[in-house]
């Protein structure tokens, strides 16, 4: 019998804590907690397979969302930073997906109620443990964007993360790529994000920008601005003239959206620049 599998199994004899079921050459406990209903001696049974706390191999009623060999979205409970993230697959015990198939940067991972598209997998060691979908799991699930797709809103989680940019799965199936430069923060793996389909491909896939549009933009970036001189007391050392880098560094904009926002400001009145500063403008 394999942790991860939904077995059909007779019952073979009742204890105090419930009734151990056997395939005919091993038995498992199902525990009194773990079931649904009633059972007689000899009923055959269907039931999953887990590892519980103590890393004994145990029976349950209760049906996973996810088996050996079978996916499905499911939510992070908890985060481990030593071993990694655990998620809840329906049963009363989480399931471990091993810190060797998260990110590197702790700040990439998935937080609690992110979710994550997985199987089940055992280790070397028996461990049962959830394992991330590959991206051919994926691109085998994923529908074709249409070219009428442009342009439009697209919401999905992030299921894959490279140098380069990070995959997204929307929520009507499309595969999305969103490029390093067309976001302001890198997202984490298992993150819910928005934004706009900014290109549609031969195969079907989309890339995605999450900056805003620049009519949208404009009144977000000019309200991040004048909160961050709000907080320093209404003066900052940047102006129209400061170095890329610098803004970038600071806002997590570039130097065109930043004088585009800061152009805003000033028309509207509300800053002024004056040797290399800028300053809100105090109402009289």
């Amino acid at each position: 019998m394999i942790a991860g599998e939904m077995m059909t199994l007779t019952v073979k004899r009742e204890v105090p804590f419930g009734y151990f079921l056997t395939n005919g050459t091993e038995e498992v406990l199902l525990h009194k907690s773990e079931m649904e209903r009633p059972l007689a001696l000899e009923e055959e049974v269907t039931v999953f397979l887990y590892h519980d706390h103590q890393g004994r191999l145990c029976a349950t009623m209760k049906t996973p969302k996810i088996t050996n060999g079978t996916y499905d979205w499911v939510e992070v409970a908890d985060v481990v930073p030593k071993l990694g993230v655990f998620v809840n697959i329906g049963i009363s015990k989480d399931v471990l997906v091993s810190i060797d198939d998260l990110p590197p940067l702790l700040e990439l991972w998935p937080k609690r109620g992110d979710e994550l598209y997985c199987s089940l997998k055992t280790d070397k060691r028996g461990r049962l443990l959830a394992q991330l979908a590959t991206d051919e799991v994926m691109r085998q699930l994923a529908v074709k964007a249409p070219e009428s797709a442009f342009n439009q809103n697209v919401r999905g989680r992030v299921y894959r993360l490279i140098k380069a940019g990070a995959f997204l799965f929307s929520d009507v199936g499309y595969i999305g790529f969103i490029h390093e430069s067309q976001r302001r923060k890198e997202p984490r793996l298992g993150e819910l994000v928005e934004g706009r389909v900014i290109g549609v491909k031969e195969d079907g896939t989309v890339n995605v920008s999450l900056l805003p549009r620049k009519h949208e933009s404009l009144d977000e970036d000019a309200d991040m601005i004048y909160r961050y001189l709000e907080s320093r007391g209404g003066a900052m050392p940047y102006h129209d003239k400061s170095d890329p880098d610098d803004i970038k560094a600071r806002f997590h904009m570039s130097k065109a959206a930043f004088k585009r926002a800061l152009g805003r400001l000033m028309k509207a009145n509300k800053v002024y620049q004056e040797n290399g500063w800028t300053y809100i403008v105090k109402e009289e």
